[in-house]
């Protein structure tokens, strides 16, 4: 059944920003050339730069510049409000401009707020919105949601009282926290490799997988985020949620059914299964490092600390390693090594499993030296697909093994296009479809897990290790795996 949004206006707070722009307006264009909106559905864009309608209409066909005719014709529906987040002027300007909407448009009362701005102004929106009412549909509506980016707070405390907040105006079924990592189609993909088939489900457990690792890796360095990222750094922007959801639906145990609620019980099981690490733990189990000047595709890249906006001797880490471990029964024993950074070889992001040798090869050592384990490897970007290494007999007179690859491409195999995250979790926003979304506990419960490790960084005061721009991380990363007999598997190495 084709999945077909219902009439809504979607006001986007912090409309004139980059994220607006550059993810959310070619968004919605494709979704509009899908045939996914309806025809009552408009765009109330609302932040603190003074810009006409017509200006913003200009500046979302600037962003969508192959949107078409079809697309150009509803941009001219689209309304600006202007004002300070803090003025309740600027929310009885919206009102008025949903009015209109559900009048004009046809928008039937229902409305999206979604909340592209700087996080320091979340409360803010959200305070107003419930104080004017934003929060409940309009005559006639069935929905009011409201979408948050991340990061959802600082830490665990600061997650939570933005939490107080949110909930004093919206119910938790109305809140939709955004994580566009859960809209790419491979980390989907995950939940139909494991259920939907009989080869992979009863090995995917600790009686047959050695361990897992999950990558995300970016060749870009810090870039006009300075002034966030120093401070927050890799462990918050990146492993506390891209990375932790990631491995949550990987670990998760089969849900009875596909269903919103059901696949997010699952996940904040696996997170809860995570035991907080010790002082001592954080000192062993894991890594930061920062990128020191080098050569990135070819070209030179400056150090983090050379980088404008960097305080002069930052500590801020622009790379995590680190192992977890899951405490139930399907994991007992099974290390879950993460690792996320900033200017490394590659651009990738994969998840690794790597299975337990055979009990006994019956093979010389020396017909065999090629051979390495079993390797399930899920890539999640840039080229989306599923790669199954094992072990075949070489072509020749002698009985020569070695490791070969077979090899499933999205692009190859479907003719349909991958709809890009952001497409995919506007849609399930105004559909009212919050499976691929952060429940309330799920934050909390990835603070937990981050929260001791960035305060036995602060105690230890351990070091912050260099890694030199367009390699793979710190020689400190791959101690940590080859300490128990491993090594990492190089996005590269396929």
């Amino acid at each position: 059944m084709t999945r077909h949004a219902p009439p809504a206006a979607l006001v986007v707070m912090g409309a004139s920003g980059d994220l607006t722009s550059r993810k959310l307006m070619p968004a919605i264009a494709q979704l509009h050339a899908g045939g996914f909106l309806p025809a009552g559905f408009t765009l109330i864009g609302c932040a603190r730069t003074e810009m006409s309608d017509a200006e913003f209409q200009a500046k979302v066909l600037e962003a969508t510049p192959k949107g078409g005719k079809r697309w150009e014709k509803l941009v001219t529906r689209f309304r600006y409000i202007s004002g300070e987040y803090h003025h309740e002027t600027t929310y009885i300007a919206l009102s008025q401009a949903l009015r209109e909407a559900d009048e004009k448009r046809g928008t039937s009362g229902n409305r999206v707020f979604y909340l592209a701005t700087l996080p320091m102004v979340f409360p803010t929106i959200v305070e107003r919105l419930g104080g004017t009412g934003l929060n409940r549909p309009g005559d006639g509506g069935d929905f009011a949601r409201v979408v948050i980016e991340k990061p959802y707070g600082h830490d665990l405390k600061s997650a939570g009282e933005l939490d107080e907040t949110v909930h004093a105006s919206f119910d938790e079924s109305q809140v939709y926290r955004i994580d566009h990592y859960l809209g790419k189609e491979t980390v989907q993909n995950v939940l139909a490799l494991r259920f939907a088939n009989a080869i992979f489900e009863p090995i995917w457990n600790r009686r047959y997988i050695d361990n897992v690792q999950i990558t995300v890796a970016e060749t870009l360095g810090v870039g006009h985020r300075a002034g966030f990222y120093e401070t927050a750094g890799a462990l918050r922007d990146i492993v506390q949620n891209h990375v932790l959801q990631v491995m949550s639906l990987v670990a998760m145990e089969p849900p009875a059914r596909i269903k919103p609620e059901e696949i997010r019980d699952e996940k904040v099981k696996v997170l809860k299964a995570i035991e907080a690490m010790t002082p001592h733990e954080v000192i062993a189990d894991t890594v930061r490092g920062q990128y020191a000047a080098g050569t990135v595709d070819g070209e030179k890249a400056p150090s983090y600390g050379q980088e404008e906006g960097v305080a002069t001797r930052s500590k801020t880490e622009t790379y995590v390693a680190a192992k977890l471990m899951i405490d139930n029964w399907r994991w007992e024993g099974v290390p879950f090594y993460l690792r996320t950074g900033k200017r490394l070889s590659a651009a990738a992001t994969e998840v690794v499993l790597s299975f337990k040798g055979v009990p006994h090869l019956p093979f010389m050592a020396t017909n065999a030296r090629d051979l390495g384990p079993n390797l399930l490897i899920v890539r999640v970007q840039p080229d989306q697909g599923i790669t199954l290494r094992f072990g075949a007999k070489v072509p020749g007179q002698e009985f020569k093994v070695r490791s070969v690859n077979m090899d499933f491409s999205y692009d190859e195999t479907f003719s349909e296009p991958s709809p890009e995250a952001y497409e995919r979790l506007l849609l399930d926003a105004l559909i009212g479809d919050p499976t691929l979304f952060i429940r309330s506990d799920e934050v909390r419960q990835a603070w937990r897990i981050c929260d001791p490790i960035l305060t036995g960084w602060t105690k230890a005061r351990g070091p912050v290790h260099k890694y030199k721009a367009g390699t793979w991380g710190p020689k400190a990363a791959d101690a940590l795996l080859a300490r128990d007999g491993r090594s990492w598997h190089d996005p590269v190495d396929i």
